[in-house]
């Protein structure tokens, strides 16, 4: 399971990931890379990003020949780069008052150490659908710093980054990575300004990976070569721009990085001997991770799928559920939201009515979540009841309609325990009800919203916890 607010309080760190092969048979890789795919689009990336990132990576790795261990610790740091991700996008969009996924990518194109280019960058993204005067007003005040500055988001994302990485129990080789991915050789990069050879080699490594990548999706091969070659010696470590040039001039390496096999692609660059094997515990742990992930999305979703899992595991167990069934509902509430991470922050933040066009928006990310969790052997048996977390008995739910004859009961728990915590919770649009307020809401929609016995289940939890 997941560290206890205790243990994370405590600076207890989980029992390191192991290459045992007593351990398990499934290979973390292929969860880790699955659900990278969650945090390609929280960026604002093509899904792949951080797959392809990898490939680009690990070749590098083998080029200049880093050790197994070494291998390993980066081989996980690239494909979980941007775990930190979701914990600056609401700061984003309201800073920029803007989408917070096309700033972000905007910002992987940017050379924004440079004056006049992040100027040019705060200009293309700042209230974009405002009037002249008051995107005028807004761009010198984020020049200012009046909001807080890039140093502070770069900060928080990296640093939230490497936390969750150490606690899904990666080693402090791979936490360090994903902490340095946007220092600079020359020093003037964030957060701590490291210059040269005090920056990881991983990190400096996973900082040519992502940004050529980058450059390489959106405009070819050869504009990843011009972008290393650009910032040789104040982005990126000169020696590794060289090994990368030379490894790019072998159309191999870029055949790596296309089509649908990138995934099996990467999972055969782990080291061998270094190969990641995890059981329940673990595969827990990375759920627990991945919930933490998509509640920084925004403030006002605080442990929002940590409760939900909380609530969905009380209403089974009263309902007698076998561990291994409430083992397996609390995996799919502690995930269900993942598909959030696709949705714009100036979205899910608003204080206002959403606009259809809004709603609409908000309506997909179960369809996002079904999709992310497909992807992932381990969490396939879940993924159709994650997605289902919004469906209603009476079949006005989202995002397929189903109607009551075609929602098994743990989905009907599933979505009692979303609409419980949400009720619950403070929003942008309304203040935190009292519980008895929220139990009335939900007695009045039992047999059309849920299911009234499935809330005299939650009541009879609720009394006891």
């Amino acid at each position: 399971m997941g560290l206890s607010a205790a243990a994370r309080s405590a600076g207890t760190r989980p029992p390191p990931l192991r290459d045992d092969p007593t351990v398990g048979s499934i290979r973390l890789s292929e969860v880790v890379a699955s659900l990278s795919y969650a945090l390609d689009i929280t960026e604002g990336q093509p899904e792949g990003h951080a797959v392809r990132s990898c490939l680009i990576g690990m070749q590098l790795a083998e080029a200049i020949g880093l050790p197994a261990e070494d291998r390993s610790a980066l081989f996980y740091a690239l494909l979980l780069k941007d775990l930190g991700c979701s914990s600056n996008a609401a700061k984003i969009a309201q800073l920029f008052q803007a989408d917070d996924r096309v700033v972000k990518r905007d910002h992987k194109t940017t050379a924004w150490t440079e004056p006049l280019a992040g100027l040019a960058y705060v200009r293309r993204n700042a209230l974009p659908h405002g009037s002249a005067l008051a995107r005028t007003k807004r761009v010198v005040e984020i020049a200012l710093g009046h909001h807080g500055g890039t140093k502070e988001l770069i900060a928080v994302r990296c640093d939230r980054g490497a936390r969750i990485a150490a606690d899904i129990g990666f080693s402090a080789a791979t936490s360090d990575a994903i902490r340095g991915l946007d220092e600079h050789w020359d020093g003037n990069g964030e957060p701590l300004g490291l210059a040269g050879e005090a920056i990881p080699i991983l990190a400096r490594i996973l900082q040519i990976a992502q940004t050529t990548e980058v450059y390489a999706s959106a405009h070819g091969p050869e504009a990843a070569v011009a972008v290393a070659l650009q910032r040789r010696g104040t982005w990126f470590d000169p020696a590794l721009v060289d090994v990368f040039v030379r490894s790019a001039a072998d159309a191999s390496f870029w055949q790596a990085l296309r089509g649908e096999g990138a995934r099996a692609r990467v999972a055969a660059l782990e080291p061998d001997e270094r190969i990641l094997l995890t059981d329940d515990a673990q595969l827990d742990r990375v759920a627990h991770a991945f919930a933490d992930v998509i509640d920084a999305k925004s403030p006002w979703t605080y442990r929002h799928s940590t409760e939900v899992a909380r609530y969905a595991a009380g209403i089974a167990g009263v309902l007698g559920y076998a561990p291994a069934a409430i083992d397996r509902l609390r995996r799919a509430a502690l995930l269900h939201d993942i598909g959030k991470l696709g949705v714009s922050s100036l979205i899910l933040d608003k204080p206002g009515r959403l606009s259809d066009l809004e709603m609409s928006e908000v309506r997909r990310h179960p369809a996002y979540t079904l999709r992310i969790l497909e992807r992932v052997a381990s969490f396939r048996d879940l993924a159709e009841l994650a997605a289902m977390h919004h469906e209603r008995l009476d079949g006005l739910g989202y995002h397929r309609g189903l109607v009551a004859a075609q929602l098994p009961q743990d989905a009907r728990v599933l979505a009692l325990a979303d609409q419980f915590e949400a009720l619950s919770a403070d929003r942008p649009y309304r203040a935190t009800m009292t519980r008895s307020e929220v139990l009335a809401i939900l007695a009045a929609g039992e047999g059309t919203r849920v299911d009234a016995a499935l809330c005299e289940a939650l009541r009879a939890f609720l009394a006891t916890s």
